[in-house]
């Protein structure tokens, strides 16, 4: 059956989510977000982009874009095969690194343009990572609270920030306060994400779970195929990720990501 042909945004803005194929961690470390963030910038300049709003989560991306003289399914394209050759290159695999075709919804009024960028900053509130949008490092919402972004010619924040005031520090502050409201905001499936992360004890305590008799620092000296199997069970931990798992086992967080099943 041929796929349905994506609506066109009337506005040229979309709400793009991609996705780690299999649910797969797309990110294991800062310079992994860091290349990623680098490439939307080298995208931006060749596609004409404009960016109001990103969140980088442990599988998966939310994007504010809006195209211009290329379609936003040719910019998601480059950002796409580029990231996963520096993806692939550095972690010695192959194959698909996202899934197949991301996934987008149009934004067609200013309304909802605000509700999907206070949607996006909210989203590592949500998974229960962080108290506060801010604390998140890897999204946009430090830019519009006047706080170092990287790149740091990446995000178009003039455009939202002036629907709040013509002054630029009462913006802010009135931003600010719509960005933090407790709301009930209904965007773009996010394909399941809302569960909350595990933090580090818990995590650990499911993980000797899995390992049965055996003490964590023992996982390393298994024989091959017995401890894959240990990381094979390990990896199915809901709201765990694989490079919390590697840092609570010691290991390469690469040896949870080869296991397969």
């Amino acid at each position: 059956m041929a796929r349905k042909a994506r609506e066109k945004s009337k506005s040229g803005v979309y709400h793009v989510i991609v996705r780690g194929a299999n649910r797969q961690e797309i990110f294991h470390d800062d310079d992994d977000r860091l290349t990623f963030l680098e490439t939307l910038q080298k995208v931006k300049q060749k596609s004409g982009l404009t960016v109001y709003a990103w969140c980088l989560m442990g599988n998966h991306v939310h994007l504010l874009l809006k195209e211009a003289h290329e379609s936003i399914s040719v910019a998601m394209k480059r950002i796409g095969v580029t990231y996963a050759n520096y993806y692939n290159w550095k972690y010695k695999t192959n194959g698909h690194l996202f899934q197949d075709r991301f996934k987008s919804e149009n934004v067609e009024n200013v309304n909802y343009l605000l509700t999907v960028t206070r949607y996006i900053h909210q989203n590592p509130i949500k998974a229960g990572i962080v108290s506060k949008p801010h604390h998140w490092q890897w999204s946009s919402c430090r830019g519009y609270y006047d706080e170092p972004v990287y790149p740091s010619s990446l995000l178009d924040s003039l455009f939202i920030l002036t629907m709040f005031s013509s002054g630029r520090s009462l913006a802010i502050q009135r931003f600010k306060e719509f960005n933090e409201r407790t709301n009930q905001d209904d965007c773009l499936e996010d394909y399941g994400d809302s569960s909350r992360r595990l933090s580090d004890d818990e995590a650990r305590e499911e993980i000797r779970k899995c390992l049965g008799s055996l003490e964590i620092p023992q996982l390393k000296s298994l024989p091959k195929k017995e401890r894959d199997g240990v990381l094979r069970k390990v990896k199915k931990i809901e709201g765990v990720s694989q490079l919390q798992a590697a840092r609570i086992l010691g290991v390469a967080v690469y040896f949870l990501y080869r296991v397969k099943g």
